[in-house]
């Protein structure tokens, strides 16, 4: 019988990202942002066919999806090689090239907030003229005037949700990921969404269920946010519905049905549930997969969700009544059926101070196993690893790897306290946590003390460089995938609208001297003994080239064996798929080359 041989990196790889979508008005068109062809471009299908066609074609990173009420035309945002200075486009109804209706200079970004019902005006935020701050303004379609409607102040600020009669905003204000206010303006008049703005919290997802009534998430007084509902004629905070050590991070208003839709997060997994506002009553909804990124109700009350989970790539769902989903995309791994791939263990160990921390665990199919672990240290750091399909880790995992991810102190899914922990600690208590991790797999047999490699990215790659600089003597061998490497110059050269939250996120380089000293991985180059590949995409507007060059220089002046890749036409990630196949292509030859 004819014998085929192991699935190739490609096939991995030939997955496809998808990463917004929207419907029209009569649900006979859907479009999504994909690299479908290689680049991110917008494919379309005219449901109820599912077969995609070429939308719009732009080879940049799509911000947003917006079709017009009355079908004239769809808005999307594109930015330029991954540097995330996105502007506003309009595309025909069927589709076309992009042309630019919001821009600025190059630096400029512009986000989309909001369309007029009647699909006349556009609301928008920008960093013209207040690049850390922000201003919100509105563009008139009709006679392609535009206006100025808040000026940002104290710390970054953005337009959030605007009424039907388009008499009230609500924006949101955020001092750092874990203190966001709220509030709202009407006519001269301006109210805080919570009763206390000083005291950290945060708020999210507002929704207008009428001119007078704001319905919204918030972590006010809570370890975990719930829905909150503010009243506009008695100027009145109330709290509506919490889920027990669930937090709910999506929030979605059907007003035909008066009903809500709720996305919530515990750990490592999303739940999705329907709320009846008349009827108090809650019911948790099939989803099909662990995570969703987007959620969209249309009028008619049908339900459009973007999901994955550990086997399954992400995929657009559709379902009228919550719980039948037909799958619309057939994005999957080319060549290889989901028995073929890996759902982790989630597992719980006790870091160095007695904390529980979860982590997932993915073991290898036995006929596969090569005897190497690979420790996955998250990006973030206020993210979490979850049960979501990440194209690497099946990839390395049928190649033979262990992969152990722990979701240490600063991880979202465990409550407000356990992600202000990494808070101007990045590097003390994060680390240990990641060193306990070590430890556990060692103690458990999982692996051996000279069979462990490290590997992370943004965040990740952070704290791979640190754990290389103060403990090589755990790994064989490191990647750093744009991971910052010193503290004084990162806090400096983040998106100007990072600026003003880097004081609470990371520390004053000042005030902070000492710790800035002890938790860049700069200052232990002498540890980083160990063979490294440097991954850094060069557009980068978070991680800036210079943080990789700066490390990679010091070290092959001490004549240690880096290898480093620079990808010309990509920012904080992989956009284009050629690029992410020799990414992870070389990372797999590097840690070949180190099997002894």
């Amino acid at each position: 019988m004819i014998k085929f041989p192991k699935p190739t990196v490609e096939q991995f790889f030939r997955t496809y990202a998808i990463h917004t979508f929207d419907v029209s008005a009569d649900e006979e068109r859907l479009v999504f942002s994909t690299n479908l062809d290689g680049k991110m471009n917008l494919w379309a299908m005219d449901l109820p066919d599912t077969y995609p066609y070429l939308f719009a074609h732009q080879n940049e990173s799509c911000s947003f999806i917006k079709f017009d009420p009355k079908s004239r035309y769809v808005l999307a945002g594109f930015d330029k090689d991954g540097d995330e200075n996105h502007h506003i486009y309009a595309i025909p109804y069927d589709g076309g090239i992009p042309q630019k209706i919001v821009s600025g200079e190059a630096e400029d970004k512009f986000f989309f907030t909001d369309l007029s019902d009647d699909g006349e005006r556009i609301y928008y935020v920008t960093s013209a003229e207040n690049p850390s701050f922000m201003n919100t303004r509105f563009r008139n379609l009709k006679n392609d005037s535009d206006t100025l409607l808040n000026i940002g102040e104290k710390s970054p600020t953005e337009l959030a949700a605007v009424s039907e009669g388009e008499d009230a905003y609500v924006y949101i204000r955020s001092f750092a990921n874990t203190y966001v206010i709220g509030f709202v303006k009407t006519g001269d008049e301006t109210y805080n969404l919570t009763p206390d703005p000083e005291k950290v919290h945060v708020t999210s997802e507002p929704v207008f269920i009428d001119d007078k009534t704001i319905y919204f998430l918030t972590n006010f007084n809570s370890e975990y946010s719930y829905i909150a509902k503010f009243d506009l004629e008695k100027h009145a905070f109330s709290e509506v519905l919490s889920i027990e050590n669930e937090s709910i991070e999506q929030l979605k208003f059907n007003k035909k049905q008066n009903t809500l839709f709720l996305v919530t997060e515990s750990g490592v997994s999303e739940v999705l549930y329907r709320y009846d506002l008349m009827s108090g009553e809650l019911e948790q909804l099939s989803a099909l997969v662990d995570i969703i990124y987007q959620l969209k109700v249309t009028e008619a009350g049908n339900l459009y969700m973007l999901g994955t989970s550990d086997k399954l790539p992400l995929n657009i769902f559709q379902s009228k009544d919550g719980s039948n989903w037909k799958q619309l995309t057939n994005n999957r791994v080319l060549g290889v059926d989901s028995d073929d791939m890996v759902e982790p263990d989630v597992v719980t160990y006790q870091s160095f101070d007695g904390m529980d921390i979860e982590a997932l665990l993915y073991k290898p199919k036995p006929e596969n196993d090569n005897g190497y672990t690979i420790f996955w240290p998250h990006g973030g750091p206020q993210a979490a690893q979850q049960k979501m399909f990440v194209s690497m880790f099946q990839c390395f995992l049928n190649r033979g790897y262990t992969i152990f991810a722990p979701n240490f102190r600063g991880s979202i899914g465990y409550g407000s306290s356990f992600v202000k922990l990494v808070e101007q600690d990045w590097g003390e208590g994060p680390r240990l946590d990641c060193v306990a991790g070590i430890e556990w797999l060692f103690e458990n047999g999982i692996t051996d003390r000279d069979k462990l490699f490290l590997v992370g990215g943004s965040y990740g790659g952070y704290m791979a460089l640190l754990l290389h600089g103060r403990h090589p003597e755990y790994f064989k061998a490191c990647v750093d995938i744009f991971g910052p490497s010193d503290l004084f110059t990162f806090v400096n050269s983040v998106p100007d609208h990072w600026k003003p939250i880097m004081e609470r996120w990371l520390g004053n380089p000042e005030r902070d001297r000492e710790r800035f000293i002890q938790d860049s991985p700069v200052t232990y180059l002498n540890g980083m003994t160990k063979p490294m590949l440097v991954i850094q995409g060069a557009h980068d507007p978070r991680v800036v080239k210079e943080e990789s060059d700066n490390i990679v220089a010091k070290l092959q002046e001490q004549g240690r064996d880096v290898d480093y890749l620079v990808l010309e036409d990509e920012g904080h990630g992989f956009s284009k798929k050629e690029n992410e196949i020799k990414v992870y292509k070389s990372m797999l030859d590097f840690l070949e080359k180190h099997h002894f």
